[in-house]
């Protein structure tokens, strides 16, 4: 028996140098194969063991306040453009009027448009309203609306991070620190999935910010660049027709991508009479002009988990 199982450590050996090396190529190779990245893919699932492909989770029982399941919630997480949750927040905390005047701002709208930002299609020194810059920025997911907003509040973009940055420490989030209005990549500009569920939490108690956050569509005012206004979509809302809702419904939500942050959903759902928000960030992104739509699926996985 010892001569076989002498035979069988070898066999076994040679087994895991073939793997290692069968998985260094793929490393080398991964950046031009498409195939590749794949099955790489593939491979890495094989480990996933929560059955979960995002790297951050956190989902809050709104009347109780406790987690219905957590995942690294509280460790550092890019929030690429769930950061307009906290912009929208902050704007609506200063903001008299939502019919007042707030016309897009022209240097702003520029280096949204340099550095390749979401957009919700409104033109340098269009005149729209606060609440046309609002749902641009929660719904469409717009660089210029929400930069906009910015400008309008406090006069410049810093002094508007400012603002974010001390409601971060109002609100006792502890690790989240914001560098833009629009969530463009930035080192310094991180936050927690447990950090955004307490902050959209916060936030769903405005109502001007729920009725933002829970709408499918809405139309803007006509101006003269849109004479019959732009029809902005809501970028969670639009991704959930023909997918099976079983047992829960989301409501209302908001997406971040970027290839540092990966795809990230905030959301709003209801199941059995009560409401839930769940946080999913960090799914690895390959394509961003093809997204596999991973958080969504997760999202589903953890409503239909809620008991």
């Amino acid at each position: 028996m010892g001569g076989i199982e002498v035979y069988m450590k070898k066999k076994t050996f040679k087994f895991l140098i073939i793997l290692i090396a069968a998985l260094f190529l793929v490393v080398i190779l991964g950046n031009k194969s498409g195939f590749v990245d794949l099955k790489l893919t593939k491979f890495s699932n094989m480990f996933n063991s929560d059955g979960y492909t995002s790297k951050y989770i956190y989902v809050l029982n709104r009347k109780s306040k406790s987690a219905e399941y957590e995942k690294n919630s509280k460790s550092r997480a890019y929030p690429a453009s769930l950061t307009k949750i906290m912009t929208t927040i902050v704007a609506l905390e200063h903001i008299d009027n939502l019919s007042d005047a707030a016309p897009i701002d022209v240097a702003t709208y520029k280096k949204m448009v340099a550095n390749n930002s979401s957009m919700a299609g409104f033109y340098g020194g269009e005149a729209v309203t606060y609440r046309d810059l609002l749902y641009g920025t929660i719904l469409s997911s717009g660089g210029e609306a929400a930069n906009s907003l910015a400008i309008h509040v406090a006069g410049s973009i810093d002094k508007f991070v400012q603002l974010m940055n001390d409601k971060a420490s109002e609100l006792g989030l502890e690790h989240t620190h914001f560098t833009s209005p629009e969530g463009l990549h930035n080192k310094d500009q991180y936050t927690s999935a447990y950090d955004m569920a307490r902050l959209l939490d916060y936030a769903l108690d405005n109502g001007h910010f729920r009725a933002i956050f829970t709408k499918k569509t809405f139309k803007t005012k006509p101006t003269i660049n849109h004479p019959n206004g732009i029809i902005l979509e809501s970028t969670v809302l639009s991704k959930l027709g023909g997918v099976s809702q079983e047992g829960f419904e989301i409501i209302g939500g908001k997406s971040g991508t970027t290839y540092e942050a990966g795809e990230c959903w905030a959301t709003l759902g209801v199941k059995g009479g009560r409401e839930y928000i769940c946080i999913v960030m960090g799914a690895p992104l390959k394509d961003i002009n093809h997204p596999d739509m991973a958080q969504r699926d997760d999202s589903f996985k953890l409503y239909k988990k809620i008991k």
